[in-house]
């Protein structure tokens, strides 16, 4: 074996170890998950038509699953990238309410990540979609009602309504899809 030949199969072994990090593993699920989020609203949209965001949540569902698999702080990544990126490249979520669609992901992301050292991920999810809710009401209130900012129509009893579809696909898949891929990627519960 030439060693030009030997040190690429050991530069190839190196990046297979290196893949196979935590580390790693935390990055590029991230930036997977991330991608996710940019692209379910897509085809929702496509699919179901201009509503499907409201109706189905699909950028909450990459934030959900990155929660339960990685952590507060790359479920809060895969919020902030989905919803800036998502609206660079479709102008989705409009502009005067992406700051409202990012705090409501990130109440996701933290909530349910603390939530989760706590209850198993059902418990922890019920939990969330309940106070994350509540506090996103919360923030609305602050903002319209002490910042003084518009509303753009925003009402959180009303997008519960609309996303009822959205949290029953959350709750049927989103654990299972976050178990598939810990066990797939060896994470421990």
């Amino acid at each position: 074996m030439s060693i030009e030949k030997a040190e690429s199969v050991k530069k190839q072994n190196t990046l297979l170890e290196t893949l196979k990090t935590t580390r790693a593993k935390y990055v590029v699920g991230t930036i997977l998950l991330s991608g996710l989020g940019i692209a379910l609203p897509r085809i929702f949209h496509i699919f179901a038509g201009s509503s499907a965001g409201a109706t189905f949540l699909p950028m909450h569902i990459a934030v959900l699953i990155a929660s339960l698999v990685f952590g507060a702080i790359s479920a809060s990544i895969v919020a902030g990238s989905s919803v800036v990126f998502s609206y660079l490249l479709t102008g989705m979520p409009a502009l005067a309410r992406l700051p409202y669609m990012l705090i409501e992901l990130v109440i996701y992301a933290v909530l349910l990540s603390v939530l989760n050292k706590k209850f198993n991920s059902y418990i922890s999810l019920i939990a969330t979609i309940i106070l994350g809710r509540v506090l996103y009401a919360g923030v609305l209130f602050v903002a319209i009602n002490v910042l003084g900012l518009p509303t753009y129509g925003i009402s959180v009893i009303e997008s519960i309504k609309a996303g009822l579809p959205g949290i029953l696909i959350q709750l049927a898949c989103v654990p299972f899809i976050a178990k598939f891929i810990k066990k797939g990627i060896g994470f421990n519960e």
